[in-house]
């Protein structure tokens, strides 16, 4: 039976809090928050270990095919106050449904080849929003893996969980420090590696080939690349654009790498 939790000062409520709100803590406990009954049952499915699950009594009945999905890994499982939830929630409308997930193992092999033969690397990005929406299209057309370097937002971030639909969950995640030199890990692994800037005197991306296994690498969204990754990269290329604006927004400008990546890779995929 589900141990009761009606007090906003219980233990358990002050660590999901604590890891819903600081990606220190998340990783010094290796653990993450995640909120919603389809997003908890995803990381199951996708075969998370859910260590604690909270849930109100109205979602008790309203979501329980999401929740035999989350019980499949025996969670400790808690029923909560409609108050709790809505000291959980990241959301003005809570669903009821929140665990708490040990994160995925970390590996630091080199994916290489990468399935689908691409990757995406980012530097710095910053606005989880865009690193969520990246995350989505990245894991939804293909690519490898998404390696995250500079000052770039935690992956384990509510808004980035939420945003990204559970492409966390499925997709190659590598958090690595200094940016210049996962290039250079990437360059020495035989991927090409494409600095993406807004510059007409750089390769067109539509211009390219890529039959040969490569790595898109996209800048913080409001200073771009750093002088010294785009230097460690085998070449700079740019997005072709005829109107008035001067760039894309950077989940944009990845969306539209990502695409012509995979999309240049479909004759070698068939063949």
């Amino acid at each position: 039976m589900p141990v009761d939790i009606a007090s906003r000062k219980n233990e358990l409520v002050r660590e999901y809090l604590r890891l819903s709100g600081s990606a220190p803590y998340r990783r010094e406990q290796e653990k993450f928050a995640a909120e919603g009954a389809r997003l908890c049952a995803d990381a199951a499915e996708s075969g998370l270990t859910a260590l604690s699950l909270f849930v109100t009594e109205e979602a008790l009945g309203k979501y329980d095919r999401y929740l035999r999905t989350i019980r499949s890994s025996s969670p400790a499982e808690y029923l909560i106050s409609q108050s709790v939830a809505q000291c959980l929630s990241d959301t003005k409308n809570p669903q009821g449904v929140f665990c708490v997930f040990a994160m995925p193992k970390k590996s630091t092999a080199m994916p290489y080849p990468p399935r689908g033969g691409h990757l995406l690397m980012l530097e710095s990005m910053q606005d989880p929003a865009n690193l969520g929406a990246v995350l989505r299209t990245a894991e939804a057309i293909g690519i490898g893996g998404v390696f995250l370097t500079g000052n770039c937002c935690d992956a384990f971030s509510p808004k980035v969980l939420r945003t990204s639909m559970g492409a966390v969950f499925r997709l190659p995640i590598f958090r690595c420090g200094n940016a210049p030199e996962t290039v250079e890990r990437l360059n020495a692994a035989g991927l090409t590696t494409l600095a993406a800037v807004p510059d007409k005197s750089a390769l067109p991306v539509t211009s390219l080939d890529f039959s040969h296994p490569t790595a898109a690498v996209i800048g913080n969204e409001g200073n771009g690349l750093t002088e010294e990754t785009k230097k460690a990269c085998t070449m700079r290329v740019t997005i072709p654009m005829k109107g008035r604006a001067e760039s894309l927004n950077a989940a944009a400008s990845a969306a539209i790498l990502m695409w012509e990546m995979m999309r240049g890779n479909e004759g070698s995929d068939r063949s």
